[in-house]
């Protein structure tokens, strides 16, 4: 059972603001806090954690930065081996407003050393004989189609930031795992409130086997081709301190509960649970829960349910 993560490691930098920024407008914030972060990293963080066998593929600057990064990894039981140092960028940043009471964010982010990982950082074991693949697009996306071609496992991929896929790409993913924001983008439709039945006929327009469409406090929608689609809906009475990284947790876990044998339905549950945990403290890792915790979860977390 092995799951690798190829993807993005930042140091974060969380703002917490009473409430968030409109467009040209400035905010007083109340503290700053340094944190880790990076989407391929937090999602190997949240898998680590969750289960043996995480490997972490990846870029970090030769300072400060990237040993905090290297060691809050290896504490999260991911082996850091192919995350390799990069002379002369820094390690890549983000910049995080959480809005207080919310828990809903604004996020900027500077690569730095990620813009470096390359298609020969990828072709190597951990890629070739990892059980699950998991990807994200904050890497060079000549890596990420790299990567996937190279996959010997299930490859799973989160579209975000949410750019286009090329059709070549798609037909290496075997479940595409984009937030309702981000299948908005994919589809080229207006952004707009919809229904897990809009969601669900938004998705079928992609390419690909399977598709699991997070949503945030409502839960994940997991749509097949061969099957109805179904919709995991969130657990109840979770008390919300910031969503940043919950998509990332969800991932971690989704690959995790893929990699050790779990069915879809059964796998989508179980991440759908662990991200909601994850969002009852600050930052993308500050409650990323452990196995147990997370099925202890799981006896209030609604089974799956046909969207008509």
């Amino acid at each position: 059972m092995s799951v690798t993560v190829v993807g993005s490691v930042n140091e974060d930098v969380l703002v917490a603001v009473g409430r968030l920024p409109a467009r040209g407008e400035t905010v007083i914030g109340t503290s700053t806090t340094q944190a880790p972060g990076g989407k391929g990293a937090n999602q190997a963080a949240a898998a680590g954690l969750l289960g043996p066998g995480v490997h972490m593929l990846g870029r970090v600057g030769e300072d400060a930065a990237g040993d905090r990064q290297l060691a809050a990894l290896a504490g999260s039981r991911v082996n850091v081996s192919r995350v390799h140092r990069t002379p002369g960028l820094p390690t890549g940043t983000a910049t995080i407003a959480v809005e207080e009471g919310s828990g809903e964010n604004l996020i900027v982010v500077v690569p730095g050393a990620n813009d470096a990982l390359t298609s020969t950082d990828v072709d190597v074991e951990p890629v070739h004989r990892a059980d699950v693949l998991l990807l994200q697009l904050e890497v060079p996306m000549d890596t990420v189609h790299a990567a996937a071609a190279a996959a010997g496992g299930t490859v799973v991929l989160t579209p975000a930031p949410p750019q286009p896929l090329s059709e070549e790409l798609l037909g290496l993913v075997d479940v595409l795992v984009p937030n309702e924001h981000e299948l908005v983008q994919l589809t080229g439709t207006p952004a707009a409130d919809r229904s897990p039945t809009e969601l669900v006929a938004l998705a079928k327009t992609l390419p690909g086997p399977v598709i699991v469409v997070t949503l945030g406090a409502r839960g994940a929608l997991l749509v097949r081709r061969d099957g109805s689609p179904h919709l995991l809906q969130a657990p109840p009475s979770v008390d919300v301190v910031d969503t940043t990284g919950a998509g990332d947790c969800f991932s971690g876990a989704l690959a995790q509960a893929l990699a050790r044998g779990e069915e879809l339905p059964g796998a989508v549950r179980y991440a759908v649970a662990a991200a909601a945990l994850s969002t009852t403290g600050p930052g993308a890792r500050g409650a990323l829960p452990d196995d147990d915790t997370v099925r202890a979860l799981l006896d209030r977390t609604p089974e799956a349910t046909e969207v008509a």
